[in-house]
């Protein structure tokens, strides 16, 4: 008879805790509550980490051991990066060698970035994505879907067509939402929460969420005027801030068009986390509805990110347009900080890339 009971036991914590999905919160944690009642969010939270929102070809799974973790990690490029600078520091303080390839873009080197070292642990697992439906981690896309709305990043027609974030309107990385991103640098939020609102500041740009928030779902009302990062609003299930968002502004290149529609829920999963869970539906784009899961950590306070429209860059972004257009060429972007490098052979001896 123990025997049995024993062994249903096992099986029913098997299934609570072998695939994880099923928790939002750390078995046995006590959420904390704000004064008027609702579970307490503020304080200051950080994405950074080498997980990104989609899957690199690289990775053979959603959930990775410690080992393969590390192999991934030395094979990102902007680890290698860092390696191939630090490896050099102090030898060429001009940084004249580093630019002997032509690439300017690597005047802008690792002594800027910060991207973590190391992948996300969400719940507990070691994350290769931030996505988890599809199974393969990657945005399902429709073939025929046109992506993207913004400026195109190759138009030097002049200010206004330049991209939202060398205009400084929105940061490039995405932190923003929706959905929201780490990118390189600046991954540090505050979430600051009021009876009647929500507002995340995001250190990338210190682009505001103001997000107000109703006694349910049924109350929830969008407003019909366009806005940057989406018009959203929210409301608390249990544990859990749901936010909703539609209604993005049409020149924001976002993850949703215009009538797309993304779900967020934040619920702290410990003391020093909040899981992060976000759902994207919108027809117009995707093949499918997708679904993704986050860890924020907890953090010190944020530093200002200074940035304002007119500063020196654009003048010269639009200056090297007219230099080359005077000489017959046509202007375009540059390849990036990361262009020429050499990703170390793994451990199987496949080639980097």
């Amino acid at each position: 008879m123990k025997t049995k009971l024993f062994a249903a036991t096992a099986l029913c914590a098997a299934a609570l805790f072998g695939a994880g999905a099923a928790f939002a919160q750390e078995p046995g944690y006590t959420t904390p509550k704000t004064i008027w009642g609702v579970p307490d969010l503020q304080g200051f939270w950080n994405n950074t980490s080498i997980t990104s929102l989609q899957r690199s070809s690289d990775a053979k799974a959603l959930v990775v051991t410690e080992k393969e973790a590390n192999r991934l990690v030395n094979r990102n490029v902007l680890i290698v990066l860092g390696k191939e600078d630090n490896a050099t520091n102090g030898q060429d303080p001009n940084n004249t060698k580093l630019l002997e390839d032509k690439n300017n873009d690597r005047g802008y080197n690792s002594f800027w970035i910060d991207p973590g070292t190391k992948l996300a642990s969400v719940k507990g697992e070691l994350r290769t994505s931030w996505i988890v439906e599809p199974a393969n981690g990657r945005v399902p896309y429709r073939a025929d879907a046109a992506r993207g709305g913004g400026y195109a990043i190759t138009n030097f027609d002049g200010p206004e067509t330049r991209p939202m974030a060398e205009r400084c309107v929105l940061g490039f990385s995405g932190s923003y939402g929706p959905v929201m991103m780490n990118g390189m640098y600046n991954n540090t939020m505050t979430f600051v929460q009021t009876p009647g609102f929500v507002a995340i500041t995001v250190e990338m740009n210190h682009d505001a969420r103001i997000i107000p928030t109703f006694a349910a779902q049924a109350e929830a009302k969008h407003g019909n005027v366009p806005k940057w990062g989406g018009d959203s609003v929210g409301w608390y299930e249990g544990n859990t801030l749901v936010v909703e968002t539609t209604n993005v502004h049409p020149n924001q290149r976002a993850m949703i068009t215009p009538t797309g529609k993304v779900t967020e829920r934040f619920t702290r999963w410990n003391d020093q986390q909040i899981l992060y869970e976000f759902t994207v539906e919108d027809p117009a784009l995707y093949s499918q509805t997708w679904k993704g899961e986050m860890s924020l950590n907890a953090s010190k306070p944020m530093y200002e990110y200074a940035c304002h429209e007119g500063n020196h860059a654009m003048p010269g972004i639009l200056g090297g347009a007219r230099e080359l257009e005077a000489h017959g060429q046509v202007p375009g972007m540059g390849p990036g900080i990361a262009a020429g490098l050499v990703l170390p052979r793994d451990e199987n001896g496949g080639e980097g890339g």
